[in-house]
């Protein structure tokens, strides 16, 4: 059970760390060097710098799989891309991608400590604001205490998505008290996750003093969010429609898409109108784990300095998700599934061992069909520019083709231009980033705001928002340099009114993938709609055998695999009869 006693000492921007303490004979306590008493950390610079403390779990720090950008638990297993690399590096994501988990894979147990470990922060400055110094306002309290339920809530959401039913650990229950020995996962988790959120979003301010901190509006978009899972339609409506009129963010700028698609993962341009709430990441501060700690391993192979990050080779683009951005005559997704048939599939060059000039059997045709632009500002493909390096090589980027395929990763990946001003060099690979990474972003909204509009019978409103999304995509043409279209795109908006829910529903669902691919999402939509094993099985049919070895034989069991098995030590440690394992595991 110690494993839920996580102690905070936190490093701070000061390089302070935090401890709380107690003693019964205080006169002879002196206070050792590098340590805050509790009277410095409830007054008002202390409760802040234990609320620097929560806000720096986000990202997981030294628990890269506890990130908010769910590469392996939203992408992977959502069929936007699969491991990639040699089989044999990080192997315990194998089975992952596979849906063979099993309760003993150290990652799982790595998102659940984590996610908790953030808890145990935001817990302590709830705990802190109880003894806070009279020359805190109650305004000032409240404040802190908003965020701080903000983050506890978020990583509440993060559990549940993973895990479903877990321990909600209040503030004041900690190991040794009764009501720890009486912690279980036998409660909903959504009801107080919204709680939560609603506290946040009625007690935060619009705008903060730092963009770094959440606002209000950010309390309302993750609110809807939670809202949309529950199925509250009409409360998720209302709450999105404010936000979308009158929402901003936390530096004041009213919520708006980047005008063009790739723009909003540059570092230059983090905190933009888009970012309704992104963890913030910085290079050059002496520590990685100020940076994307966990983007490190997201990279072409072998690029030397050529291109970026020089390792690992993870996180490789499926066929699938490259074919979805195949569009027919008029710019529109093939929503029937016809992309992944031979005609409609994007070229690549798959069982091309390397390209000899000489030889033309080892010659690569460009496609040349229909394209969504999002395609090459989303996944790096053989001849198309890869950000401001060079055309992407092919082969000679990739780890291992076999297993993993022949498209690599691109976005939130730094630019040549970005080289030592959004990109660390202080550790053993170029691949930290200062870029932020996005948890909830405008467009994100306007299409769960279409998703509520389409379950409540609004069709011609759902199209609007899709297309507003649309819309942007048709001014995002990737370009060469003598300004020429990288490929030939072929994009636009729907133009026929919508009359039938079910084509509706499918468009929503279909560009949320098309504009959130690779951003952690996909599953969790997949899993909350109960398509996942018609969707998964659908990838696996062609995945599985163009990657065989990886994927072969892989397939999602409905009734278990919409949820991870719970850390088989954390049961051991609570007791089954306190901590009960997900069905079928």
């Amino acid at each position: 059970m110690k494993r839920f006693k996580i102690q905070i000492a936190a490093s701070l921007t000061a390089g302070l760390m935090l401890f709380a303490a107690s003693c019964s004979d205080d006169f002879l306590e002196v206070p050792a060097v590098g340590q805050l008493s509790e009277a410095q950390l409830t007054s008002l610079e202390g409760l802040n710098a234990a609320l620097v403390a929560a806000y720096s779990q986000v990202n997981g720090r030294f628990q890269r799989l506890a990130s908010p950008s769910n590469w392996v638990w939203g992408s992977i297993r959502g069929g936007d891309a699969n491991k990639g690399t040699d089989p044999g590096d990080f192997s315990t994501i194998n089975p992952i991608q596979r849906f063979e988990a099993d309760p003993t894979i150290s990652i799982i147990e790595e998102n659940w400590n984590g996610n908790y470990e953030g808890i145990a922060r935001d817990n302590n400055v709830l705990r802190l604001l109880d003894k806070k110094d009279p020359s805190v306002t109650d305004a000032q309290a409240k404040g802190i205490e908003a965020q701080a339920r903000f983050l506890r809530a978020h990583h509440y959401f993060q559990l549940y998505r993973n895990f479903n039913k877990v321990p909600i650990i209040e503030k004041d229950v900690d190991y040794g008290t009764p009501e720890f020995a009486e912690l279980s996962n036998n409660q909903e988790m959504l009801p107080y996750i919204e709680a939560e959120f609603r506290f946040a979003a009625e007690n935060l301010p619009a705008t903060q003093p730092q963009v770094g901190r959440v606002n209000s509006w950010a309390a309302k978009a993750y609110l809807g969010k939670v809202l949309l899972y529950a199925k509250k339609y009409s409360e998720a409506k209302q709450v999105f429609d404010d936000v979308i009129a009158n929402g901003v963010t936390s530096n004041g700028l009213k919520y708006g898409l980047v005008p063009y698609y790739d723009d909003m993962f540059r570092g230059a341009n983090d905190n933009h109108q888009e970012s309704v709430w992104a963890y913030q990441s910085a290079a050059g501060t002496g520590s990685v784990n100020n940076a994307n700690p966990e983007f490190d391993l997201n990279f072409p192979y072998n690029t030397g300095p050529a291109g970026p990050g020089n390792c690992c080779g993870f996180f490789q683009p499926s066929f699938t998700f490259v074919n979805s951005f195949r569009t027919n005559a008029q710019g529109l997704p093939l929503l029937d599934g016809s992309y992944n048939q031979l005609a409609n599939r994007v070229k690549n060059d798959q069982g091309i061992e390397s390209f000899v000039a000489s030889d033309p059997s080892t010659f690569f045709t460009p496609d040349e069909g229909p394209l969504d632009p999002r395609l090459d500002h989303t996944v790096g493909r053989r001849g198309i520019p890869y950000l401001d390096w060079q055309d992407h090589p092919g082969k000679a980027w990739i780890r291992n083709q076999p297993n993993g395929g022949p498209y690599a990763p691109k976005k939130y990946v730094y630019e040549r231009s970005e080289q030592g001003s959004f990109q660390d060099n202080s550790s053993w690979t170029p691949g930290y980033t200062g870029i932020n990474f996005m948890i909830i972003r405008f467009a994100d909204v306007l299409l769960m705001a279409a998703e509520a509009e389409v379950e409540l019978g609004n069709l011609e409103a759902a199209r609007a928002l899709v297309n507003q999304v649309r819309t942007r995509a048709k001014n995002s043409f990737l370009l060469r340099e003598n300004g020429n279209p990288a490929a030939n795109y072929v994009v636009d908006t729907y133009n026929a009114a919508w009359t039938d829910a079910n084509v509706a529903r499918e468009a929503v669902r279909f560009e949320r993938k098309l504009e959130l691919g690779m951003e952690g999402h996909r599953f969790y939509d997949l899993a909350r709609w109960g398509t996942a094993k018609a969707e998964l099985d659908f990838y696996f049919a062609l995945d599985g055998v163009l990657l065989p070895d990886p994927l072969g034989g892989a397939s999602f069991t409905v009734g278990r695999d919409e949820w991870l098995p719970l850390p088989q030590n954390q049961v051991d440690l609570m007791g089954s009869d306190k901590l009960v394992q997900n069905p079928g595991f």
